[in-house]
């Protein structure tokens, strides 16, 4: 299984199922969002720090700029603490990335992160417990990630602030993008060859739409070999179907790019993740 990771699953604690999901090695690689793969380490440090605006559809723009004064990023009813968690993270990256920046060693966004975990640095800052940490659990067992969009995470902002203080020289030591596509294919051709590999996204966006890709980019674009589509789609997801919306777009469309067979069992959930994934994911590890 490939999980799509899109929406503020990191910060809504779908932590809590998808880490023992990977630890039953039932999920296989993770595309994710900037936002998501740095959330989950947000939520690991800083949870106590964290601020629930229950009412948070009834806030005036002059009570949302209160919270921005305060430090906290709000994401739909949850406040994240710019001190106790981007910049504690900021804190303890940038000498990773400097060292990486000095020996020229590029590195992927999630493989900064897998560095900073096993150096223990974080260790004392735990503020829920290990196993609720999806990070923790993927970093683990070293599990592919591929991440979309993480110049529009936090830490990616932060990243390109550093290097236009000069504290970065080489923007080209963040391995992003592209790079990432590529090794998505090598992976796709790798596993597909030895089994079927599901496809299971959760919410919308860039998370899913860059991996479901890959089948269509080695069977059209590359044309030197020929893979297995995708042997399942499954998506949650409140997004509605309207043109150009490729979150809300059917499967059955996907057909048409390659990416699914007419036959391919596919499944659209319309409800709220948070909910409905941990069901789903508790009956695949038969509780």
């Amino acid at each position: 299984m490939l999980l799509a990771l899109a929406g503020a699953m990191s910060t809504a604690e779908m932590g809590i199922s998808i880490a023992e999901m990977i630890r039953q090695d039932k999920i296989h690689a993770i595309s994710t969002t900037g936002a998501n793969l740095e959330e989950d380490l947000f939520n690991l440090v800083a949870h106590k720090n964290y601020q629930v605006i229950r009412n948070y559809r009834d806030l005036t723009p002059n009570e949302e700029l209160a919270l921005m004064k305060k430090g906290l990023n709000r994401v739909t009813d949850t406040c994240i603490p710019e001190d106790e968690a981007m910049r504690k993270l900021e804190k303890v990256l940038l000498p990773i990335w400097q060292k990486h920046d000095r020996e020229n060693k590029p590195a992927f966004p999630h493989e900064y992160m897998y560095e900073l975990i096993r150096s223990g640095v974080l260790n004392k800052h735990h503020q829920i417990e290990a196993k609720d940490s999806w990070m923790l659990a993927a970093c683990e067992k070293n599990l592919p990630i591929f991440v979309a969009g993480w110049p529009d995470s936090s830490l990616g902002n932060v990243f390109v602030a550093e290097h236009l203080k000069g504290n970065i020289k080489n923007m080209g030591v963040m391995k992003e993008g592209l790079e990432y596509m590529k090794s998505l294919v090598d992976w796709y051709a790798a596993q597909s060859a030895k089994s079927k590999v599901g496809f299971f996204q959760i919410g919308g966006g860039i998370s899913g739409d860059f991996p479901i890709c890959v089948v269509p980019l080695i069977n059209q674009d590359l044309r030197t070999k020929q893979v297995p589509m995708w042997s399942y789609f499954c998506q949650i997801s409140d997004s509605t179907t309207s043109y150009g919306s490729y979150s809300g777009a059917v499967p059955n469309e996907k057909i048409t790019w390659g990416k699914l067979g007419p036959d391919t069992p596919k499944f659209l959930i319309e409800s709220d993740a948070t909910i409905v994934a941990p069901l789903i994911f508790s009956y695949v590890m038969g509780h």
